[in-house]
């Protein structure tokens, strides 16, 4: 075989001509991830794998600052062939020369891979561990929306497709935007139902440079349901490659009286399949068993619209720098515990 050798990419047209042909096509991997983290003031690095000229594979990874220790974080990628020793050798070797340059102390990777013993050995083998913490969704609810709308329907919790046709019924109104400005609203509501549901909301800026970003390439949506001049639910969507995703979401006090927040996903899904898209994908999920999560009213809610679980490797990490590892290990086992995710 060929040698993998490496690349920067600096232009977008062939990182995304790459990313959109293949299967493992996520957002997280995409042009605009990048360029979001780049607006945040982050370090990124768009690395592409080549043999014999050709484009093979590619990683977007981003530095993460943080007060215990700068760390390299590679959000659902890279996307190479796993199953190929070349690839996972170059793989690793790049995130540790980024991460020794840039004074990181460790890496921290989310794949699109299946939780399974081939990619557990794979990663256990490569020399990570399981991180005391999630990177992005590894649970995830996810809607097949091949079938006709009849057949989505027919598939929901009977007590889903009751609201979706009670929304319908008493006029609830639901419109979508791409203007950046709107999220200031969506910001306020994430506030408000954080501090009704205690847990950490994003920043404004967080926020607005993603949606806005998406924005520019018609790849995301704000949702909102009213109701009589009342808000009731948003809901912040992407859409890219194969999938749609409900990424964020948010409600009103208001908005638990009235079935707004279903005809929104319902909306988002009929978007979804007139754009083409094969998967909506309802984001992360709380697992069954765990009936105490945090999560687990809102993964009840997702589940009601017939997707089926689907688990992704859970985020693995690379020790650069053990003693300072090992701290932010026992900070963040700490902080799962406390926050009950």
């Amino acid at each position: 075989m060929a040698e993998i050798t490496i690349k920067n990419i600096e232009n977008k047209e062939v990182w995304e001509e790459f990313v959109l042909s293949k299967n493992e096509v996520n957002f997280l991997q995409s042009w605009s991830w990048g360029e979001f983290h780049k607006n945040l003031g982050k370090q990124i690095f768009r690395t592409g794998f080549y043999e014999k000229e050709k484009l093979v594979g590619v990683m977007l990874s981003v530095i993460e600052p943080a007060r215990r220790g700068k760390y390299l974080t590679v959000p659902g990628g890279p996307i190479i062939d796993w199953h190929k020793k070349d690839f996972t050798d170059v793989f690793i070797e790049q995130v540790k020369r980024i991460s020794t340059e840039n004074g990181c102390v460790f890496v921290r990777v989310r794949p699109q891979l299946k939780f399974n013993d081939f990619s557990k050995n794979l990663f256990k083998n490569l020399g990570f561990i399981r991180a005391p913490m999630h990177l992005h969704a590894e649970l995830t609810s996810q809607l097949d929306i091949t079938k006709s709308e009849e057949e989505l329907l027919s598939q929901m919790r009977k007590a889903t497709r009751y609201e979706i046709k009670k929304a319908i019924k008493i006029g609830i109104k639901i419109t979508a935007s791409k203007d950046e400005k709107d999220i200031q609203k969506f910001y306020d509501l994430q506030i408000e139902t954080a501090k009704r549901q205690k847990f950490v909301p994003f920043s404004y800026k967080f926020l607005h440079e993603q949606f806005k970003v998406f924005a520019q390439n018609e790849n995301v949506l704000l949702y909102k349901a009213e109701f009589k001049n009342k808000l009731l639910a948003q809901a912040f969507v992407i859409f890219y490659g194969n999938e749609a995703v409900y990424h964020y979401g948010a409600s009103t006090k208001e908005g638990r009286h009235y079935p707004g927040a279903y005809l929104i996903q319902w909306e988002a899904i009929k978007e979804a399949k007139k754009r083409g898209k094969t998967r909506y994908n309802l984001w992360g999920v709380a697992p069954l068993e765990k009936s105490d999560h945090r999560f687990a009213g809102l993964s009840l809610f997702k589940r009601g619209f017939g997707g089926e679980d689907f688990q992704y490797l859970p985020a693995q990490d690379l020790i650069i720098n053990k003693p300072r590892y090992l701290l932010n290990y026992l900070i963040e086992s700490f902080r799962k515990i406390i926050r009950r995710v």
